[in-house]
């Protein structure tokens, strides 16, 4: 079977993406949880992330980093960042290493208008994660 992308609008579009075609024993976790998903079976602790336009940097907010990093420590997982663009899927591991982190102000939430709030953000290349789509037989 040849897999036809598809651009994911929502986490929940995301995560079945993940379960369906990569980790079947992945749980979502509820909805306000510092996280969103995770599998025992491949030891991972999951932030997913859906974007409306395709970016080669993707932000990566410093609250989600630590939150993502504390509970992997805590439960012996591996940190990973899941995004989303009209262009494809990238993962991350998320190492502890030194990132550019910096403050700017963006809106509090992703799909809300409304007032912005000064975050601490880095960026990741989508060239240091790993293009799910190119793992699939595409069409």
């Amino acid at each position: 079977m040849k897999y036809k992308y598809t651009q994911l609008n929502t986490e929940k579009q995301l995560f079945d993406f993940l379960k369906t075609n990569f980790i079947p024993d992945l749980v979502q976790t509820s909805t306000t949880a510092r996280f969103d998903c995770y599998s025992n079976a491949f030891k991972l602790n999951i932030e997913l992330k859906c974007r409306r336009k395709h970016y080669n940097e993707l932000m990566l907010e410093k609250n989600k980093y630590d939150s993502i990093l504390e509970r992997s420590d805590a439960l012996d997982m591996l940190p990973v960042y899941v995004n989303s663009t009209p262009l494809g899927v990238w993962a991350f591991y998320l190492l502890r290493k030194e990132y550019d982190w910096s403050k700017k102000y963006l809106p509090k939430t992703t799909n809300w208008n409304g007032s912005k709030i000064e975050k601490e953000v880095t960026y990741l290349n989508i060239s240091q994660g790993i293009d799910l789509l190119s793992l699939l037989p595409l069409s």
